[in-house]
């Protein structure tokens, strides 16, 4: 496996005045050929998204064109207008670097939409969402995420969900035999190792790289040379495929321990405000006891 890019958290604060938990991270996820990056800075308040000045049933897209793709803060706005209310930071911050490096993605001139990216896609963004406070909302903000991006989010969990339902039912023989199969699962694996190969514009992204990983997981693929095999067959740069999977399971790991210190912060808050609060409570019973028995005074 490729040497793992670490996520590190070099700072944890707790500021008694503003009630914030605060961790910052370095970039991650980089490539020679764009940049995904994850600046984070979590803070246990709410905030609302910030605009930045700076058809398929398993069908590929056309390839955007660059000519008419919107700037970033466009993309930003079209996020804010469709989603209004207020995202906690811990999950707002991660969002918008997201929401900006799948923009430069999307709008890149070899970029077609396929599934096994719509999967890995969907997989990131279920992992960062686990334990949203409202599942309404975590589905709201897929929406609004996946359309301020002029895509359709219908298609990406749809392609997802039949992409996940065809990897259960393999294994690790037939998933690397996708080439002499027919099939809609053997289908897209083909056209994506055709357009690899040279015969059309193909543009790695470490989003396939997780739906990869996916795929492997669903099918029980568990040996390290299976992910070689496949990536050889998908005509991948399986040294690209590793260094991103290195840093999305540490990302992950990450994120699990920043959200458990969030609720060790919050919990600790809610203890104190609730210590605060009993003499006071303890205070307006004593004074409504004695002015039911004492009424005339």
């Amino acid at each position: 496996m490729a040497a793992l890019t670490s996520l590190s958290f070099s700072a944890v604060t707790h500021c008694p005045e503003r009630k914030k938990l605060t961790f910052s991270s370095t970039p991650f996820l980089a490539t020679s050929s764009d940049f995904f990056g994850l600046r984070t800075h979590f803070s246990y308040h709410h905030v609302g998204v910030r605009a930045s000045n700076s058809t398929s049933n398993m069908v590929v897209q056309c390839m955007s064109s660059v000519t008419d793709a919107p700037t970033v803060s466009e993309t930003k706005l079209n996020f804010l207008k469709a989603y209004k209310r207020p995202i906690p930071s811990i999950y707002n911050t991660v969002l918008q670097e997201l929401i900006v490096q799948q923009h430069l993605m999307r709008y890149k001139r070899s970029y077609r939409y396929d599934p096994v990216f719509a999967l890995g896609f969907v997989t990131v963004y279920d992992k960062l969402m686990e334990g949203y406070p409202s599942d309404e909302d975590r589905d709201a903000i897929f929406q609004a995420y996946i359309k301020a991006l002029k895509e359709n989010p219908q298609e990406y969990r749809i392609d997802a969900r039949k992409l996940e339902e065809w990897a259960r039912v393999q294994n690790p023989i037939s998933l690397l035999e996708f080439s002499s199969k027919e099939g809609e699962g053997e289908g897209i694996l083909k056209e994506i190792a055709e357009r690899a190969a040279g015969k059309g514009e193909f543009s790695y992204n470490r989003f396939f790289a997780v739906g990869l990983f996916r795929l492997l997981e669903l099918a029980n693929a568990t040996e390290p040379t299976i992910l070689d095999k496949l990536c050889a067959a998908l005509n991948i740069n399986k040294r690209s495929v590793d260094r991103d999977l290195d840093v999305y399971r540490n990302l992950l790991s990450k994120l699990v321990q920043a959200k458990e210190l969030l609720k060790e912060y919050v919990d600790r808050e809610k203890k104190k405000r609730d210590e605060r609060t009993e003499p006071q409570k303890a205070n307006e019973a004593i004074t409504t006891c004695l002015g039911e028995q004492l009424p005339g005074l």
